[in-house]
């Protein structure tokens, strides 16, 4: 017999701020897995989420996208997250920008050379769309 996978379809303008606050509250409510509907955007801030330590594994199979959260001494590594761009205001930086940003959390930007984290980007020289905050 075949496990049917429970998705709720819902319709939302800015899918990426809507998946990074589910993983936020995934991560919060000690949970270890989310199952959302996968698009390539949505891979790409996992692999991003992944490279970076806060996520354990990534697994997309038939559209559906399946992350499991990376945990230490049964507390989530993802403490929590802040979205700095959104759809009505997109905040670009350039790397002197990522530079100067300061203190324990690290940014995801999307550089000309995809998802990375702010510290990939300042080391590769690379400035772009700041998407969220995360520590």
């Amino acid at each position: 017999m075949k496990t049917k996978t429970n998705i709720k379809e819902t319709v939302t303008n800015y899918a990426v701020g809507d998946f990074l606050i589910r993983v936020k509250n995934v991560a919060m409510a000690k949970n270890k897995e989310i199952v959302v509907k996968s698009n390539k955007k949505l891979v790409a801030i996992s692999e991003a989420l992944k490279k970076m330590g806060f996520v354990d594994s990534i697994k997309n199979e038939k559209g559906i996208l399946t992350v499991t959260l990376t945990f230490k001494n049964k507390q989530p590594r993802l403490m929590d997250l802040k979205l700095i761009s959104k759809p009505g205001l997109r905040v670009y930086m350039g790397v002197d920008e990522l530079e100067a940003k300061k203190g324990p959390s690290v940014l995801l930007v999307s550089t000309p050379k995809g998802m990375t984290s702010s510290l990939k980007a300042i080391k590769d020289r690379l400035g772009g769309e700041a998407i969220a905050e995360i520590w």
